[in-house]
């Protein structure tokens, strides 16, 4: 099995995948903030449409659409794509995938290697990069959440565009939601999901700027509604009530994902 991936996987391609994998932008006019970089006109954004990359470090929080936006990428360029992890990854494995690229250039066609968790890599494994970047073999896209001047090699560093992703707003993560709660093909559409805009807002506040963090909260909150039975409406303020049935002897409160229950005599 391949420690690296050669395309990005349809976001439909299975239900049972987390929420917040399924619901993956899948062009640039889906994707949700950094405006300040992506939007209409900015050099980035250029680049993407005109499909003439060149090498980059994405740095940014956990959620702020790393991976996102280099799965975008995939999808909107000409060239071969792979992606691989840090954590998985060695020397062996890099010159493996550099050998294939610089194949692939010999016949026209460029590659796009995408990096997630740069700063995992230790200085040999940065090292064995830069000839190949160097002579153009590949464009290197690195993810990382740590600050790319301390965690990647100056000489790497110096071949590449730092662009800084910011922590998502609370109206941009609601807005996510939102689609999520709606789109049938994706998201959570066809289950006609209802939570009130307080809860929606909530976790939206609560996910401090992660996109999957607030996903994740999402659907942990669908799934508690899905597994009990609701057998008469239920007084207290939350967005997602649902109550046990009668014959087990509990109230059932779900609220923020997090479950409460009170003993109920009789």
């Amino acid at each position: 099995m391949s420690l690296f991936e050669t395309a990005p996987v349809p976001a439909f391609a299975d239900d049972r995948r987390p929420l917040a994998d399924r619901m993956r932008p899948e062009t640039l006019a889906e994707y949700v903030g950094q405006q300040h970089i992506l939007a209409a006109g900015k050099p980035l954004r250029q680049q993407i449409e005109r499909d003439e990359l060149a090498s980059m470090i994405l740095w940014g929080p956990p959620g702020s659409g790393k991976t996102t936006l280099a799965t975008i990428v995939a999808r909107q360029t000409h060239s071969d794509f792979m992606k691989f992890s840090a954590v998985l990854c060695g020397v062996k494995e890099i010159k493996e995938v550099m050998a294939a690229a610089e194949k692939s250039r010999r016949y026209g066609r460029r590659t796009i290697l995408f990096i997630d968790e740069i700063h995992r890599f230790n200085k040999a494994q940065q090292d064995a990069f830069l000839p190949y970047v160097e002579r153009g073999d590949v464009v290197l896209i690195g993810a990382t959440t740590e600050n790319p001047s301390f965690e990647v090699n100056s000489a790497l560093l110096s071949r590449a565009k730092v662009y800084m992703l910011s922590p998502l707003s609370t109206d941009e993560i609601l807005a996510l939601l939102e689609r999520a709660l709606e789109d049938e093909r994706r998201g959570l559409g066809k289950e006609r999901v209802v939570i009130s805009p307080d809860l929606l807002r909530q976790i939206a506040v609560f996910s401090n700027g992660d996109a999957r963090a607030a996903y994740n909260t999402l659907d942990m909150t669908r799934r508690a509604r899905s597994t009990i039975t609701s057998s008469r409406p239920c007084t207290s303020p939350c967005g997602i009530l649902t109550r046990m049935p009668r014959f087990t002897g509990w109230d059932g409160c779900w609220r923020r994902a997090r479950t409460r229950f009170t003993w109920r005599a009789g």
